[in-house]
């Protein structure tokens, strides 16, 4: 649906209620089908419910607070093995996330990306949290659920970064 893409909006606070399991498996089937550099699909997905691990995950980072309320979180990863273009790996994981978020909003409920990638720092603390594999790279954290919170998206259109060549 795209009128998520001028409804989304970054949700922090959460509603003390579960997520259906089906819309989970809407959002990540959403984020595993986005397209990839030579169709290298180098994501995988952990999905965090686990209250004590969400409140881990919520001191994982300096803006990583909003997992410690939400009912869950997704940690997006990729592979650094056996890709055919590595360097484009985040680019794909980028896409694969705003999947993700858009599917979130569609389906009802809030989400917040947290970036973790390109910060070293951050991405060995969710790491650690989960007990990630070394042969994969933690990207991105993503706290979602039923929003506790609304307001409308700002319109973020502005003609003068346009360009148009003729």
């Amino acid at each position: 649906n795209m009128n998520s893409i001028f409804h989304r909006v970054s949700v922090r606070k959460f509603e003390p209620k579960g997520i259906e399991p089906e819309k989970i498996e809407k959002i990540l089937s959403a984020g595993m089908q986005a397209p990839s550099a030579t169709n290298q699909q180098p994501w995988e997905f952990y999905v965090v419910t686990n209250k004590d691990m969400l409140a881990k995950l919520g001191k994982s980072g300096p803006y990583s607070g909003p997992a410690s309320h939400a009912p869950a979180a997704i940690v997006s990863v990729y592979r650094k093995e056996g890709l055919r273009v590595p360097e484009y790996a985040a680019i794909d994981l980028s896409i694969a996330m705003e999947n993700i978020w858009l599917e979130t909003d569609a389906l009802g409920l809030g989400g917040v990306w947290i970036g973790t990638y390109p910060m070293q720092d951050r991405m060995d603390a969710v790491r650690e949290v989960l007990n990630i594999p070394e042969n994969l790279e933690v990207f991105a954290l993503f706290p979602f659920g039923y929003p506790a919170e609304t307001r409308p998206q700002e319109n973020r259109t502005d003609p003068k970064r346009i360009h148009y060549v003729r």
